[in-house]
């Protein structure tokens, strides 16, 4: 009986060292799997302050919070055990769900392009901001915010268990978690800093700083709506490039183009990626002119039918 306990004791150690070696490797898989998701994040970043401009600057931060808190719910309790479930029982099905989000995201990102040529739809949008109340308008961003979110964090933890799917099984958990709330803080953390470094180059400019200190609060105020209507752009850009990347890595030939476009400019990385980058944007620019297309048809064709 002694002999039976202490090798059972002995199989628990060797299970409990297994565990810590293999619990050693989650860190470098947080940071392998952040990197490749560094394109969503970048979009992520860059499109969230938008939906805080033009509201009560004293409910920024709430706003950032409210929809930091919902993202990182829907990647907590939907998003990772649905990754997770998925990879387990049906693998083939994550590529199709990826694409589907992927063509979202070219949708979205035509919608941004055309909206930016368009005067009816800003008057629209205009017209339509002056007709609701304050609290209304907080609450349809924030529901925005975390549709166009739910998408791209769906799209992160899609990517980060593909990354994992070689581990065991308590590494797969691990390492989504992790990468659920390290990509939630780090994105959020920074919109927020974003959209009150105004608030903070204002402070920096008062009286009783040296005028070398408020010299920089001038400038950070002078600066941060430029920095923010770029990054507008930027998010947009990237919400094209990466959905156009994604829906390229699920078919077999555009798989191998872009493969062969990297090989080829593999002697200079950075055109490279730029030449990458641009491939994939203007394909998403025409993809989410299709997808725009047939939605006006199937809206039609919904109207009509109701009629």
């Amino acid at each position: 009986m002694p002999s039976g306990l202490f090798a059972l004791l002995d199989d628990i150690s060797a299970l409990v060292k297994a565990s810590a070696a293999s619990l050693d490797d989650v860190p470098a898989q947080v940071a392998k799997t952040t990197g490749k998701v560094s394109g969503i994040v970048i979009d992520d970043t860059a499109v969230t302050p938008k939906y805080v401009v033009g509201l009560d600057p004293s409910r920024e931060l709430a706003i950032i919070y409210q929809i930091a808190k919902k993202s990182l719910i829907n990647k907590l309790l939907i998003l990772s055990p649905a990754a997770l479930l998925l990879g387990y029982f049906a693998p083939w099905a994550i590529t199709p769900i990826l694409m589907v989000g992927g063509a979202y995201l070219c949708y979205e990102g035509y919608e941004k392009v055309h909206s930016l040529f368009s005067h009816h739809e800003k008057d629209t949008e205009r017209e339509l901001v002056e007709k609701i109340t304050p609290e209304e308008l907080e609450k349809e961003r924030v529901g925005s915010a975390v549709r166009t979110d739910i998408i791209l964090s769906a799209e992160i933890m899609a990517i980060a268990y593909s990354q994992v799917t070689d581990q065991a099984i308590l590494n797969q958990i691990i390492v989504m978690l992790a990468v659920a709330v390290f990509i939630t803080v780090a994105v959020y953390g920074f919109v927020g800093l974003l959209v009150k470094a105004d608030d903070m180059g204002l402070h920096l400019a008062g009286n009783k700083y040296p005028p070398a200190t408020q010299k920089i609060g001038r400038g950070i105020v002078k600066f941060m709506p430029h920095f923010l209507s770029w990054l507008g752009y930027v998010g947009t850009a990237a919400m094209l490039w990466v959905g156009a990347e994604i829906i390229a890595h699920g078919i077999p030939f555009t798989a191998h183009v872009l493969h062969d476009l990297e090989q080829g400019l593999s002697p200079m990385p950075v055109v490279a990626w730029f030449a990458k980058a641009l491939a994939c944007g203007a394909a998403g620019l025409v993809i989410g002119f299709i997808i725009e297309k047939l939605v006006v048809v199937v809206k039609k064709i919904f109207f009509s039918a109701k009629k």
